[in-house]
């Protein structure tokens, strides 16, 4: 009956444009495009080859496309998605780590008189904001790996769809950094102690258990993502309740009281991560898993054993700081936090390690746990 419903609406024709056209300058953009189809327009990120990573110029042009939508009345909604097997991987961390390298060694800045990875950041910030605060129903296609950058374009919006394809993970404190982009406030607002969880362990979410775990507000299999899109073109009124009617009917329900779910560790293991994450410190939260002895919390400790232990307590700390802010006091605690992170060793030794010299050998300073004082970590929240 609502297939049917829908079908009787009558839309406007299709029409594309580039997101280089939206912001008035000439030519093709070629890492993003941007199609108006019936009542619903599509976002698409067009990088799939760097797993489409976000990058200053793609920021700037998704911020003038997204402007330009939302005061667009007959788009009723916008989708965003992105073409390849990611839907985005995050931010193009290389480039961000060069850039910062060249402002601790006194390189003059390279993006007019900041510095490209210092932009990046606030024009970022500035652009999941923006997607938190549309009056268009925002709709995001997981359907792929799901990281960093690519979490901020997508939980913060209206709704959120996941596929058997979605993989999502905030993998920071593994290259000492912070699970940014607004972690600081939506990671605390996941039921119980998930979000620390992730957040410190940078433990992946797949499929179904993206929406077990309250990122994803939807399931959908992969097959039937064209025929929502379809439908969604065909819903004129821009309203929330419109939108998710027509996403509902498309999804499929996701239980938790099931055998099958019990498998999964977001239901099966949440006893233990809620007692476990519930403690002030992280030496608090290892040996409560270390007492705990079972295969899922000794692994867990030893994913956190591979951490930056500089990232652990500090990320521990800004969920705690995260439950008491808004969405824009969090990005604003980020930004002050990226610049010392920007400052210190741990970032840039962990994307050597991992993604320049590939040796998965960082060497952490300070190196240990109990070498991470209380002062060290309070100057990334005097920061900001």
């Amino acid at each position: 009956m609502l297939q049917r419903t829908l079908s009787s609406f009558s839309a406007p024709s299709s029409s594309s444009f580039s997101l280089r056209a939206a912001s008035g300058a000439a030519g093709p953009f070629p890492d993003a495009s941007s199609s108006i189809n019936g009542h619903s327009a599509v976002v698409t990120l067009t990088r799939p080859k760097a797993l489409n990573a976000l990058t200053l110029p793609m920021i700037r042009h998704l911020t003038d496309v997204y402007k330009n939508l939302d005061v667009k009345p007959e788009v009723s909604s916008i989708v965003l998605k992105g073409e390849g097997r990611a839907f985005c991987a995050g931010g193009d961390i290389v480039q961000i780590h060069n850039s910062g390298l060249a402002a601790k060694e006194g390189s003059p800045p390279n993006d007019g008189d900041k510095f490209l990875h210092e932009s990046f950041f606030s024009e970022e910030y500035e652009l999941d904001l923006l997607i938190a605060n549309l009056k268009t129903p925002h709709v995001s296609l997981l359907d792929g790996i799901t990281m960093g950058g690519g979490v901020g374009l997508s939980v913060h919006g209206t709704f959120r769809v996941a596929t058997e394809n979605t993989m999502f993970a905030m993998p920071e404190t593994g290259i000492g950094f912070l699970p940014d982009v607004g972690g600081t406030y939506f990671l605390p607002r996941l039921p119980g102690k998930l979000g620390t969880y992730l957040a410190l362990t940078g433990q992946r979410l797949k499929g179904v258990d993206t929406v077990r775990a309250g990122v994803a507000t939807h399931y959908v299999q992969a097959e039937k993502l064209e025929g929502l899109e379809a439908a969604l073109s065909q819903v004129s009124e821009k309203s929330k309740e419109s939108v998710n009617a027509v996403i509902a009917a498309h999804a499929e329900g996701v239980e938790d009281d099931t055998e099958e779910a019990q498998q999964s560790w977001v239901v099966g293991q949440r006893k233990l991560i809620d007692e476990s994450f519930q403690h002030d410190t992280v030496e608090e939260i290892i040996a409560a898993l270390e007492k705990d002895g079972s295969e899922f919390a000794l692994k867990t400790v030893k994913s956190l054993n591979r951490m930056s232990p500089s990232s652990l307590k500090i990320t521990l700390r800004q969920m705690k700081e995260g439950q008491n802010l808004t969405l824009e006091e969090s990005l604003k605690l980020e930004k002050g936090m990226v610049a010392q992170f920007m400052k210190d060793h741990d970032f840039f030794e962990g994307v050597r390690a991992l993604l320049v010299d590939k040796d998965n050998a960082p060497q952490w300073n300070p190196s240990q746990l109990s070498e991470v004082s209380d002062s060290f970590v309070g100057r990334y929240f005097s920061a900001s």
